[in-house]
């Protein structure tokens, strides 16, 4: 058996490499071109690897990263919606330059008064705007929100200058930070607090008039060191509002002063909690650490509606400690009901909270906390275990946002309480997303200033895993026999954005104030991307693998995408530089089809094209060896009477090689094929993708063949494949199950189904 496979193998290579030569020998010369293959190694995309960063997409042996230690004292103003704020920050040059000025970012300042933010888009009238945004376009002066600097000294307390550049505030050391030590410099300031209701703050208070309180949700409040990297420098790239944050890891020690009746959480381990808490909130959370299947209420509704009826005059400090963080954050309110419940994860307790006010419940109750112990199991699962003591889910009006252990997110009732499938949804879909982010980048510390999709695809690829997950998990939540009805991540999901105006479509490869579609481009596409080279390019044993292994290398590290890039192939033996080429630095789409279908069976004679192929050279039948042909059953030259029959009756030259070659045992066990086809894929899109077909027979029978992507190496456009069958073909299907985001099916079968209207092809542009 095998003797006979290798000859029909044999013959195979021939007779497509007579084609071949038959197919070039016609074409005309064309000049030379340079190497545009769209399988070769991105060697030029990519940065030469060094002592910092190695070709494996490891850390090199010289790595470094800095750090950045602060200890605050914070003032929240809430009867005139103020910061105040004071810090000290110890900052250590492990880089091998000596620095001779610092960097820090005044994120606030894009919302000063004078902030070149707003003029920075053109784009004429919107066919509709949000209210909140409207009115902050053309409705009442600008609001005054940016950082208003007092004084910034020196350890010894005296004045440093600095200069004020938008969002970068440099300050001019009077001698150069020399490698390897370490300055410290306090910063004192205080800030205006936005309505984050307005133009979709990232931080801010919601004002609720019913009861004349507010709920805050406080972030980029205070000075924060820029990062210097071996890739960048300083990386003092301009907030203006979409390319989000770039931050050193350190060490925070922080105390918060709000109203005495305020409910407050915040990143890192609460150090007063017995001064904070009455009696009982110490009992309940002492019983929550406990509690692993439900959470438990440390502030019940009742609790929270009689503190909103109450103003304290007093003020009360709650006092945090954080290690290893790259940002902070913080939640306050007397409106907050409080829950908490323990998650086991790599052998610790860490605890899963969520704050909301009576507004958010009772769906809050139901779902936060549940929804955030399952992200932690989840991704922990396909990245690393969750490092920190615990992960809070705040809510807040219209937010989705996130910081080291706390998040804020949207999703509220209407006022009786009901609500729909789509704010059920919506809800535990953000919560899971911005819980997510604590892996990425809040532990994966990529450059979100840089390289949006860095930690908004990634999550996003983990969020709709964790969506699958969780509709498993709680089968009560979703409509029966359904889904979890993620939003991004299927392959079908991203083919209206794919198949779009390439006018309005940037690379995953730019940066996030660049592109057309934030959504579609820094989440959609590269969570899709990563969800069909798991499933259908590399398969989850290899995938899940090498994604781990760049989890671990890079956590509490700075990844840039190459590292990332050269990880999964370092990782896998997988060859991806293609993949990547496509999906990610190109605007290409999918697109394979079915061209055409030839049916051939075997014969003794040469056809036609064979014939004028010997001629051309001077052969006759005698000076070449004995062959087997195929006989296109369209040619000129077809022998109705070959029809039917076994290759072994067609052709007397195969059947004298059996009876040489095999044994009357393996000649009996031979299964002959009465069906040649020849199929000829195209690919309208720019993307190479495996191949996977599904052959339907006459007797009912399917075969389902998955071609690795590299079947169009050397064509591109078009590959012509042979297959043989026992049984009539009777239909091929491209991509049955809607795998690779191919953005026209309408070509993916033989025979072409019809479709009978352009209703029926618009809907079916739209399903994908």
């Amino acid at each position: 058996m095998n003797k006979m496979k290798y000859y029909f193998a044999s013959l195979l290579f021939l007779l497509v490499a007579v084609g071949f030569a038959q197919e070039t020998q016609t074409k005309e010369r064309e000049s030379g071109h340079t190497n545009q293959n769209k399988f070769k190694q991105l060697y030029e995309e990519f940065a030469t690897p060094n002592s910092y960063r190695s070709a494996s997409g490891a850390p090199g042996p010289n790595y470094y990263q800095q750090q950045a230690d602060y200890k605050m004292d914070i003032t929240l103003d809430d009867k005139k919606a103020i910061i105040y704020g004071e810090e000290t920050i110890t900052y250590y040059n492990n880089s091998p330059d000596d620095l001779e000025y610092l960097w820090v970012q005044l994120d606030q300042n894009v919302r000063a008064k004078d902030s070149k933010s707003p003029l920075r888009n053109g784009g004429g009238v919107p066919l509709a705007e949000q209210p909140g945004t409207f009115a902050g376009k053309y409705l009442g002066e600008p609001f005054d929100g940016g950082f208003n600097i007092d004084y910034v000294k020196d350890a010894s307390g005296k004045a440093l200058s600095y200069t004020i550049n938008q969002t970068m505030m440099r300050i001019n050391i009077p001698q150069p930070l020399k490698s390897k030590a370490q300055m410290s410099f306090s910063i004192k300031w205080n800030y205006n607090i936005p309505d984050h209701t307005v133009n979709r703050a990232r931080s801010g208070f919601e004002y609720f008039a019913k009861d004349d309180n507010r709920a805050y949700v406080i972030a980029q409040f205070f000075p924060r060191m820029a990062v210097y990297s071996d890739v960048e420098g300083w990386q003092n790239h301009q907030f203006w509002g979409s390319g989000e944050f770039a931050l050193t890891f350190g060490d925070y020690e922080v105390n918060i002063t709000v109203p005495a009746d305020h409910i407050l959480d915040a990143t890192g381990t609460l150090q007063n909690r017995k001064e904070v808490f009455s009696k009982e909130m110490m009992n309940r959370y002492e019983r929550a650490k406990k509690s692993y299947d439900k959470p438990v209420l440390i502030v019940t509704q009742a609790e929270a509606e009689a503190a909103e009826k109450i103003k304290s005059e007093k003020t009360k400090t709650w006092k945090f400690k954080a290690k290893n963080v790259r940002d902070y954050g913080f939640a306050t309110s007397r409106k907050f009901i409080w829950d908490m419940q323990a998650v086991k994860v790599g052998g610790k307790n860490i605890m899963a909270v969520s704050l909301y006010p009576k507004e958010g419940n009772p769906l809050w109750g139901e779902y936060s906390t549940k929804a955030v112990a399952h992200t932690l199991k989840s991704y922990s699962e396909h990245s690393t275990n969750y490092p920190y003591p615990k992960a809070i889910s705040v809510h807040a009006k219209n937010q989705g946002m996130e910081y080291p252990m706390i998040c804020w997110n949207y999703g509220r009732p209407n006022e009786d309480g009901t609500y729909s499938d789509r704010v059920k949804y919506g809800m535990i879909s953000v919560i899971i997303h911005e819980v997510g982010h604590n892996f990425f980048p809040m532990i994966v510390n990529s450059d979100e200033r840089q390289w949006g999709w860095m930690d908004e695809g990634l999550d996003t690829f983990l969020q709709y895993m964790a969506e699958q997950e969780f509709g498993e998990k709680f089968p009560e939540a979703i409509a029966p026999n359904k889904a979890y009805p993620s939003r991004r991540g299927a392959p079908a999901k991203i083919v209206p954005y794919m198949s779009g105006d390439q006018s309005t479509i940037a690379p995953i490869m730019s940066n996030p104030e660049n592109v057309y579609q934030l959504g579609p481009n820094a989440y959609g596409k590269p969570a899709t991307a990563l969800n069909i080279l798991r499933e259908t390019v590399m398969g989850r044993e290899l995938f899940d693998h090498a994604f781990k292994t760049y989890s671990e290398r890079w956590k509490f590290k700075h990844p840039t995408p190459e590292d990332f890039f050269r990880t999964m192939e370092d990782a896998s033996a997988v060859d991806l530089d293609w993949y990547w080429r496509g999906w990610f630095y190109t605007t290409d789409y999918v697109d394979i089809g079915v061209k055409g279908i030839k049916k051939y069976y075997v014969s003794d004679k040469p056809s036609k094209k064979m014939q004028e192929y010997m001629a051309a050279r001077n052969l006759t039948e005698a000076d070449l060896p004995p062959l087997v042909y195929l006989a296109d059953e369209d040619s000129e030259d077809f022998d109705a009477n070959l029809k039917g029959k076994a290759p072994t009756e067609n052709s007397k030259t195969l059947k004298e090689f059996m009876m040489d070659n095999l044994t009357a045992e393996e000649r009996a066990a031979v299964k002959e094929p009465k069906y040649f086809y020849e199929i000829a894929f195209n690919k309208p899109g720019g993307i190479p993708m495996p191949l996977i077909v599904e052959y339907t027979y006459a007797d009912g029978t399917t075969k389902n063949i998955t071609y690795p992507p590299e079947i169009w190496r050397k064509n591109d456009q078009e590959v012509k494949l042979v297959i043989s069958s026992i049984s009539e073909l009777k239909s091929v299907v491209v991509d049955p199950k809607l795998e690779t985001a191919d953005i026209d099916t309408s070509n993916n079968a033989w025979p072409k189904k019809e479709e009978k209207s352009d209703f029926d092809k618009f809907k079916r542009k739209v399903k994908g």
